[in-house]
């Protein structure tokens, strides 16, 4: 009679298991961590930004993909794009089952691209095979722009024109009392600050660096006098291959696109100096 209650209570616990339990997969994500666990075939997680005092523009665009780094070339598993961005940004990623390989690793590949700032991730988090989970956050870290990356040279080129020949020169007209320094390595012009008095029409500081004989940065600082301080700040630059790439007008705290025909009489001036200084054309 006690083996068949017992048996009685074994079949109602599975019933009750049953009813409660549901599939195998139901099972694992309630142990993994309720209703809030990934679907046993997607990957699932939030993106960030290391620097949480970054704001997106409305044109920002989150690409994520899963792919095998084990599997160099393959195509990946699941890919989605997501615009506009709001950060923290949640996503899902869902894939076949069937294409898992258990003894591959695999990532999620996350860019965003804003304007010209792109932002990546530095750290690469396994998920789903050996051992790794289907959970992935991911923080994003913000790349230099070209512009930047042009003016961080210039500030390095800058900074050690102490160690180069110099040589300087004046000029006095109606209106206007302009002088400069220039910087060589070698017979190469390869900096030169010029500084224009125009009196009660204002002065203007500019730093041109050259590359390879062709104006690379300019920077240019308009003030009421000599000693104020600048009302505006214009700067140009461009790469290598001749692109304008670094174009801002800033005026106090505020930074605005420089416009390509204030970018060219920038050039233009860079030219000219580089011609007085004794470069060629």
């Amino acid at each position: 009679m006690r083996r068949i209650l017992l048996s009685l209570a074994s079949v109602s616990a599975l019933a009750l298991a049953g009813c409660g339990g549901g599939s195998d997969n139901n099972g694992q994500q309630a142990a993994a961590g309720g209703e809030n666990a990934a679907p046993a075939n997607a990957v699932t997680g939030t993106v960030t930004l290391r620097d949480a005092g970054a704001s997106l523009s409305p044109d920002a665009k989150l690409d994520l993909k899963l792919v095998d780094v084990s599997a160099e070339g393959s195509q990946p598993l699941a890919t989605k794009s997501i615009a506009p961005v709001t950060l923290p940004q949640q996503f899902q990623l869902d894939f076949n089952a069937a294409d898992l390989n258990p003894n591959d690793m695999y990532i999620v590949e996350v860019s965003l691209q804003d304007g010209e700032r792109h932002y990546s991730s530095p750290l690469k988090t396994p998920v789903l095979t050996k051992g790794a989970k289907n959970v992935a956050n991911i923080q994003l870290v913000g790349e230099a722009t070209p512009g930047e990356k042009e003016l961080a040279g210039f500030n390095t080129v800058k900074k050690n024109i102490g160690g180069m020949k110099m040589t300087q020169g004046t000029a006095l007209k109606e209106g206007e009392s302009r002088g400069w320094q220039i910087f060589k390595k070698g017979n190469d012009v390869v900096f030169v600050i010029e500084l224009v008095d125009y009196g009660d029409k204002g002065f203007t500081s500019t730093n041109y660096a050259y590359k390879d004989g062709k104006p690379w940065v300019i920077v240019q600082e308009k003030k009421p006098s000599k000693d104020a301080k600048p009302t505006s700040t214009e700067r140009a630059g461009w790469n290598d291959a001749g692109d304008l790439v670094l174009k801002e007008n800033q005026a106090g705290s505020k930074t605005d696109v420089l416009s390509d025909d204030d970018a060219n009489s920038l050039k233009s001036q860079a030219q000219a100096m580089y011609t007085k200084a004794g470069g060629k054309k």
